[in-house]
């Protein structure tokens, strides 16, 4: 299951030495929710090596700020606590698979 990351407890997971990726979403949003089941997906199957999470735009403000974040769904990518890459839009299981092998 993805992780809830908010503004109280971004920095603790980007400091946990673990890949992280955050996928930037809202309720509202259909894109999001088409590319929902395979972030669920895949933090279940990276569970222990990475980090996945949702980010909901609406209930918090900060990350998005700090980030830049204008377009949902963004996901963005943190190796060694730093973003390393951000995708703006859908994306596939096998791309978004790629990407998190690659962090790791």
């Amino acid at each position: 299951m993805a992780k809830e990351i908010n503004d109280a407890n971004y920095k603790e997971l980007l400091e946990s030495g673990k890949p992280v990726v955050i996928d930037f979403w809202a309720p509202w949003c259909g894109p999001c929710r088409s590319i929902a089941p395979i972030v669920e997906e895949l933090a279940t199957a990276y569970e222990g090596r990475a980090i996945i999470g949702k980010y909901n735009v609406d209930d918090e403000t900060d990350l998005g700020v700090e980030y830049g974040i204008r377009n949902i769904p963004t996901l963005l990518f943190f190796k060694d606590g730093k973003m390393v890459e951000k995708h703006v839009g859908t994306i596939t299981r096998d791309a978004l698979t790629a990407k998190i092998d690659a962090l790791l």
